[in-house]
């Protein structure tokens, strides 16, 4: 999978996919991303990207004409499965939507800031608009980077236990129940029997039964 990132502030993408899983990902080749700073597509010398919005009103407003720059060149490099504008407004992101775009082989990512991007890019230069959640950050570029991430580590072969991605949150509409490690007593806190049984069966039951109870005490907007 390639994913590219294109964005006015490269700098704020450098250390998501530098370290731990979304490194590995890259140097195993599975996932390359690569980020696009938009002022190299400006269409002048000062590397202008935004400009005042028609009509008034305060905050700057993206241009089209570097965004169309920079998509156009990779559109003629590659075939483009999704080009996604990170949004507050666009379809919120959920586990269902990551599991569809890891199956993608080439992906856009295209980060707003300011006061978003002309409306022409929305209208004619991209095929998806993702939220992350109901707020608004400073840039889509955080956004973007929860997105590749959430994305990269389900292709197979980036998690060193391909099966962990499955039992992840939300994977089958339930919270994940809890989990413990060594030692099985500690100040007096015990580990629940069954799951030192080593009987899978009723270890099962049990994993799922609390991912229910706590799902339904959490999150009952999922069931």
């Amino acid at each position: 999978m390639r994913i590219d990132i294109i964005t006015c502030l490269p700098r704020l993408l450098e250390s998501p996919f530098s370290d731990s899983i979304l490194k590995r990902a890259q140097q195993k080749g599975l996932a390359t991303v690569v980020v696009h700073d938009l002022r190299d597509h400006a269409p002048n010398k000062h590397r202008t990207t935004d400009d005042y919005a028609f009509g008034g009103g305060a905050g700057m407003v993206m241009m089209i004409e570097p965004i169309d720059n920079c998509i156009s060149q990779l559109k003629g490099e590659r075939t483009y499965d999704e080009i996604i504008y990170m949004s507050p407004d666009g379809d919120m992101f959920a586990q269902a939507v990551a599991n569809a775009l890891s199956l993608k082989e080439n992906l856009i990512l295209l980060c707003g800031h300011y006061k978003g991007v002309d409306e022409r890019v929305r209208e004619h230069l991209i095929t998806r608009e993702i939220s992350i959640g109901n707020y608004v950050l400073s840039g889509g570029e955080l956004a973007a980077a929860v997105v590749a991430d959430a994305v990269i580590r389900l292709i197979p072969g980036v998690l060193s236990d391909e099966t962990s991605a499955l039992t992840d949150s939300f994977q089958d509409g339930l919270i994940a129940p809890p989990v413990y490690t060594r030692p099985a007593e500690y100040k007096g806190w015990k580990v629940p029997e069954v799951l030192l049984s080593g009987h899978e069966a009723k270890i099962a039951q049990w994993k799922y039964e609390k991912s229910l109870e706590r799902t339904q005490k959490r999150r009952p907007d999922l069931l």
